[in-house]
């Protein structure tokens, strides 16, 4: 009697879980399988959620401090343009424009951070946090134009130099500017790398070469003034332009490489594939309950702002029932989201053991073929097929 009622019970375990399945979970069998999905499933959503918030705070952060620098380098700007213009340093006048762009530029990485915030939508289905590298890259081409007009207006001065009036005033200014410039820089080089923020970090550095660029200004006005070399200050201004071209340079490489979906970090493909491949996973359900090994096939990464998404191919037993296979995809996904919390969407896709592996003649990677491809690529090539043997006959 009480072993039929065990075996009753366990059909009844086993009947809901397949219909758990089909609903889109599935629960397990027993008490301590669903006590460990839920728990895994717990710690999933909790690690979910803890690196969603980091991001959405990260991207609140990155405003604030981009709104402080608007502000700063538009005041900053009018004033050594002003003061270039009353004193004729060319190199004041260039700092001037240089931070007045580095203004706008701060705009645009503040307009693509509030852009990045906002949630996926029907026509963004992964969300916009590739805005944020794209206004990286309008920042940096932003960069070049001013450091073109800046070394042109420099070299013109070169060619006819002239004394700058009232020095110490202007140089006064240059160091203020300076200082001030760096001490932001600092701050919002901070905030960059604490949220992996691309935009803000090159800002950071654009808020760098500003302040070394006032300093620089400095010493030219004091080289021009007190030693009587006039084209120092022409020289300035060009050395202003040669730091906005190579910062300039960098963010235009690291945010195009994003926008194409280029991955800079191969060590971290073999180590989350090593990682998965380590592990055991468990399938089945009550007595027939084992642990496996899941063999890792490749593993795609994928650059998308502040965060990376992930599409991983994993290898399964053909003749495994689908909720096996969807479980070990649910602990492999698990897995990877405990070991790797900067990856925001991850795909598992399995495949059977019978699929084969293809190299195409354009690149140099596998491309797995699952059986269904394969009975595709036998349809469409039955036509021809025919069409040969009617040709002969």
């Amino acid at each position: 009697m009480d072993d039929s009622n065990t075996g009753a019970s366990d059909d009844e375990l086993s009947d809901s879980a397949i219909k758990g399945l089909s609903r889109g979970r599935y629960k397990g069998s027993g008490l301590e399988s669903e006590k460990s999905n839920k728990l895994g499933e717990s710690n999933r959503n909790r690690e979910f959620s803890e690196h969603a918030s980091l991001v959405s705070e990260g991207i609140l952060a990155g405003q604030r401090i981009a709104k402080i620098s608007v502000v700063t380098l538009v005041s900053i700007g009018i004033v050594e343009i002003l003061t270039g213009y009353f004193s004729g340093s060319v190199v004041a006048t260039a700092d001037g424009l240089d931070s007045v762009s580095d203004a706008v530029i701060s705009f645009i990485v503040l307009l693509g951070l509030r852009l990045a915030h906002r949630p996926a939508d029907k026509k963004f289905h992964f969300g916009y946090h590739k805005v944020e590298s794209f206004a990286a890259l309008m920042a940096a081409i932003g960069m070049v134009a001013i450091g073109i007009v800046i070394f042109y207006n420099s070299y013109q001065a070169l060619l006819h130099p002239h004394e700058i009036r009232q020095p110490v005033l202007t140089m006064v200014v240059l160091a203020a500017a300076g200082a001030i410039s760096l001490h932001r820089a600092f701050q919002m080089r901070s905030i960059a790398n604490k949220y992996n923020l691309l935009s803000l970090r090159t800002d950071a550095k654009n808020s760098i070469k500003d302040g070394s660029a006032s300093i620089i200004g400095f010493l030219s006005v004091l080289i021009a003034s007190q030693f009587g070399f006039l084209q120092m200050d022409a020289i300035g201004g060009m050395i202003i332009a040669g730091y906005i071209f190579s910062v300039s340079y960098i963010s235009l490489k690291k945010s195009s490489l994003i926008l194409v979906d280029s991955w800079q970090n191969p060590k971290l493909t073999e180590l989350i594939k090593q990682h998965i491949e380590q592990k055991q996973f468990r399938i089945g359900q009550g007595p027939e309950q084992l642990q496996t090994k899941v063999k890792v096939r490749s593993v795609l990464l994928r650059p998308a702002g502040m965060v990376s998404q992930a599409e991983v191919h994993i290898e399964v037993d053909g003749n495994r029932p689908l909720k096996d296979v969807e479980m070990i995809c649910l602990q492999v996904e698990m897995e990877i989201r405990s070991k790797f919390p900067d990856l925001e969407r991850i795909s598992i896709i399995p495949h059977s053991s019978i699929a084969k592996p293809i190299t195409t003649q354009s690149s140099s990677f596998r491309r797995w073929i699952s059986v269904p491809d394969i009975l595709h690529q036998h349809r469409q090539q039955q036509p021809q097929q025919n069409q040969k043997r009617e040709h002969r006959e």
